[in-house]
């Protein structure tokens, strides 16, 4: 018997259903502890794991935050498409259902309070928005068309502002408004 340590298999039903589990307890945590407090002590307790399965499933602790905020809850995933503007809007209409989860919510604010002083959520932010940037362009692939990390930045930025700093609600016609502004011509 070999002495690596071996990576849980995802496609195990079990495994998938304790990774969930786990995510399920730290996405209620989080917003209590916030992302310092949330210790792999303290989630396997309450997750009734062992350490070890955490650290087999997360190797840091900024695995452990982003996959929290990657996997987020189920709203419906945009499909791909050739139309930019379709595909925009869907992906600022999901960017809106995912935060309107609460718990969601707080964990991001959670993550983003501790990226001065916390290097593990620095790093999950930024995996979590060049996984998002990527998931976009994927998106968009149909279309012939892909977009910088800046421009991908101006289409999310107005939606996350006001989801997250001012809490205003995100309607149908503000992301309509956004994608307009941000593809540069009205339809």
């Amino acid at each position: 018997m070999s002495n690596h340590r071996r990576r849980p298999t995802m496609s195990n039903p079990r495994v998938q259903r304790t990774r969930a589990r786990v995510l399920a307890v730290a996405r209620d945590l989080l917003p209590e502890l916030g992302p310092a407090g949330l210790t792999y002590a303290v989630l396997a307790e309450r997750a009734d794991v062992t350490r070890q399965t955490l650290y087999r499933h997360w190797p840091t602790r900024a695995n452990l935050l982003s996959d929290l905020l990657l996997e987020g809850p189920d709203v419906g995933y945009p499909e791909p498409g050739d139309d930019v503007r379709t595909v925009a809007t869907e992906w600022l209409v999901s960017l809106r259902a995912g935060l309107g989860d609460r718990r969601t919510r707080a964990a991001v604010h959670a993550v983003i309070a501790q990226t001065d002083h916390d290097p593990d959520s620095a790093q999950a932010l930024t995996r979590i928005v060049e996984n998002r940037h990527a998931a976009f362009n994927t998106l968009l692939e149909p279309s012939g068309r892909q977009i910088t990390a800046d421009e991908y930045s101006l289409l999310t930025s107005p939606v996350l502002f006001r989801l997250l700093v001012e809490g205003y609600e995100v309607t149908d016609h503000f992301i309509e408004a956004v994608v307009t502004q941000w593809l540069g011509r009205p339809d």
